[in-house]
């Protein structure tokens, strides 16, 4: 598929088991049966990273580096990556995780045969650490008690359900960066404040019926990992202030400083 970039935002190689779960990732790029067109690889300056990035093997790959001097967040790194995108649709890919072979090919299909769809969701296979399987992301869309338009993400199905992915997500770029992209103000819930702000803007999200990614849940040293090892604490309250901040932030497309305040809470 000429016309998309993969974008894959890197913050520094001494994750638990990189090397592997990196290769894997580019390697799920290079057997798709229709090849994208670059991958936009963000990074950091990290000596140790660059070093192994300047060393690694991307034969087959068309890949433009973009090192990141500024914010390395999750989502100023795809911000980043989108802004140094040359083709039409980019698509979001995590270190640790893999497309499936089959991905794009779907993807070339459903945009041909749906014009005015604007953003693509994958059907995610949630896997553990050791690759065993943890259930379905995005399958939600499918469900008739949930949604009047089979198949396609509204925002009645957000208001009710926030349990979506933009992992393996493919959206144009004009439409992304004319509302915003993702915003790091947002913590905890930046992915969901992001298709509210798509679907409030009538843009049409439609998830692809046919499993397009698997997504490494519960990665050691991510985020989640932590809270849920106690390494940092959550409160329900810190949850409801997030959830309630991604509402209400849809109005904007430009970042604002958000910052949790539990006494104000």
């Amino acid at each position: 598929m000429k016309d998309i970039s993969v974008i894959l935002p890197v913050e520094s190689s001494k994750h638990k088991n990189f090397n592997e779960l990196f290769t894997n990732s580019i390697v799920s790029i290079k057997n798709q049966s229709v090849q994208p067109k670059e991958l936009v690889l963000v990074h950091t300056n990290e000596e140790s990273l660059v070093s192994y990035l300047n060393n690694f093997d991307f034969s087959g790959l068309t890949v433009n580096m973009v090192e990141n001097k500024g914010n390395s967040d999750f989502a100023s790194q795809m911000n980043l990556g989108v802004e140094n995108a040359t083709s039409e649709w980019v698509s979001f890919l995590e270190f640790d995780d893999e497309y499936a072979s089959i991905w794009f090919k779907n993807v070339q299909e459903y945009v041909t045969a749906h014009p005015d769809v604007k953003a693509f969701l994958s059907l995610v296979v949630d896997v553990d650490s050791k690759g065993t399987f943890a259930g379905f992301t995005n399958e939600a869309t499918f469900a008739a008690s949930m949604n009047t338009e089979i198949g396609y993400l509204t925002n009645e199905v957000l208001l009710d359900y926030q349990n979506f992915q933009t992992a393996g997500m493919v959206v144009r770029k004009d439409t992304y960066q004319e509302l915003g992209g993702f915003k790091s103000s947002i913590k905890l819930t930046f992915v969901y404040e992001f298709l509210l702000r798509l679907t409030y803007n009538s843009t049409k999200i439609m998830t692809i019926p046919r499993i397009g990614y698997k997504h490494l849940n519960m990665r050691e040293g991510s985020i989640f990992w932590s809270y849920k090892n106690g390494e940092q604490k959550v409160t329900e309250d810190e949850v409801r202030f997030w959830l309630e901040s991604a509402k209400k932030e849809h109005f904007f497309t430009e970042d604002r400083n958000i910052k949790y305040e539990p006494e104000n809470v």
